[in-house]
């Protein structure tokens, strides 16, 4: 059974760094993809980074490339998006998502949020000026 919880959102100025949590538990390190995905009031929720078990890799949007980091805890099952120089449009609600690797990942996996089977609850991001 999968559950994934968020927890490190907060308000913070503009160029701020924060890192958002997500433990995770009945996902084994390489039966499951792991991403952090982003949603505003009124819009589409998007993928922000993910990282592929099989084989190994990371995606960024690239919205947030060379400002996020995504970093998977295989031994505390914990999966981390570290953020830096942080600007007002990332203001949203970070969810925490999982899928079983061995579907497989293509040019859509970060896109799509259908594909992706397990989700957090989320926690909030506000950036102001």
């Amino acid at each position: 059974h999968v559950q994934l919880v968020e927890s490190g959102g907060d308000s913070l100025q503009a160029d701020g760094s924060l890192t958002l949590s997500c433990t995770t538990s009945g996902v084994t390190p390489v039966g499951y993809d792991l991403a952090w995905w982003r949603q505003t009031p009124g819009k589409e929720r998007e993928g922000v980074a993910a990282t592929f078990a099989r084989p190994p890799a990371i995606n960024y949007v690239d919205s947030v490339k060379g400002r996020f980091g995504i970093k998977r805890d295989d031994v505390n099952r914990i999966l981390y998006l570290q953020m830096t120089n942080l600007k007002p449009e990332d203001s949203a609600m970070y969810y925490c998502a999982a899928r079983f690797s061995w579907l497989g990942r293509g040019p859509d996996t970060l896109r799509d949020a259908t594909l992706w089977d397990y989700w957090g609850q989320g926690t909030q991001v506000t950036v102001s000026d």
